[in-house]
Parts: C-alpha cells; structure tokens; sequence
C-alpha cells in the first residue's frame, strides 16, 4: 500500500472532516433543543424580527440533528481506528499535557468510543422523549437531557484537545504540516 505524506493511502485525512460534522450536528441538536425549551421567552423577539418560527419546529431540528450524529459519528470513530493504526508517531515528544503519543492515541482512542456510546444513549434517550415520554407535551425534552448534552460538549472539547495534539504536536496525519517538513507545497496536494 503507497501512503501519502500524511501517512495514509489518501491525500486528506478522513477523521477530521467527520469529526466536525459529527461536533456540528450534535452541538445544532442541543441548541436548537435549548432554544425550543426556552421559545416561551423568546416568542417575542422572534415576533418582533417578523420571524415565523413554532416550539415544535426547534425540537424537530434538535431530533433530526441528534439522530444524524449519532450517524456520522460511527463512521467518525471507524474512520478514526483505521488511520490511528496507520499512524507513525515520534516516540521521544510528549504532549502539553505530559502524554506521549501513544498514550495520548490510546485516550483519544477509548474517548471515541465513550464520545459514540454517549452521543448514541443520547439520540435513543431523545427518540424516547420525543415519541413516547413527552409526545404530548409542547416541551419535547427534559432540562436532565439538555444538562447532560451540555456535560457531553465538554467532554467533546477535551477529547478534540486530545486529536489536536496528535497533528500538532506529534504530526500525526497532518498533510500539510508533513509535506512542509519535506520542502514541497501543500497547495499543489489540491491540483
């Protein structure tokens, strides 16, 4: 198998890319849950700005949004085990946080996992809320829900701390970082 300058038999790294969906789609779920539990407050501004928004239609996009990260983040995790057993990182660095860089893949590796099984319950603990639990009511979720979803985006940023360190400090699958320690120009990867 030929790899690249970012030690992967593609150009760009996949797991990025996923990561940020799977992060946009989760925190868009969240805040649109939290806007349609707070849309009585709300109610008039959004009638001041002349714009037509309903309760429910917040809570239809925090659902749909839930249920499409849970999606995009099995495939970010696979994505993510595949490159991190392609990964070659130097062995004599270590981390800000004092890790080197196998410890801070094998982190970054269990926090996929849990960041999966986490963002899963949520999406089945929010299809509960949705059809079963709270279907007749016009707050769709529970403050629990919403404290934990918080609680989870934290978790998101120290776990996405951990991917940040492997490319900046230990060149993991960085393309543009490894193709510039080798004199060429990232620009002609896009060509």
């Amino acid at each position: 198998m030929s790899l690249g300058a970012n030690g992967l038999p593609y150009p760009i790294p996949i797991h990025p890319n996923l990561v940020h969906l799977t992060l946009g789609l989760f925190i868009i779920g969240i805040a649109f849950d939290i806007v349609g539990v707070l849309f009585p407050f709300e109610k008039p501004i959004f009638k001041y700005l002349a714009i037509s928004a309903t309760r429910s239609n917040f809570f239809d996009v925090g659902w749909y949004n839930m249920l499409a990260s849970a999606i995009a983040t099995f495939f970010t995790v696979t994505a993510g085990f595949y490159e991190i057993m392609l990964a070659d990182p130097p062995t004599e660095i270590e981390s800000a946080w004092g890790l080197d860089a196998m410890e801070t893949m094998l982190w970054h590796g269990v926090g996929g996992v849990i960041l999966l099984a986490a963002i899963a319950g949520m999406t089945v603990w929010r299809g509960f809320q949705r059809y079963l639990w709270r279907s007749d009511t016009s707050q769709q979720v529970q403050w629990s829900y919403l404290l934990v979803g918080l609680v989870i985006m934290f978790l998101m940023y120290l776990h996405g701390t951990l991917g940040a360190q492997l490319a900046a400090e230990f060149g993991v699958h960085n393309t543009a970082g490894n193709l510039l320690r080798m004199g060429q120009n990232p620009n002609t990867l896009l060509k």
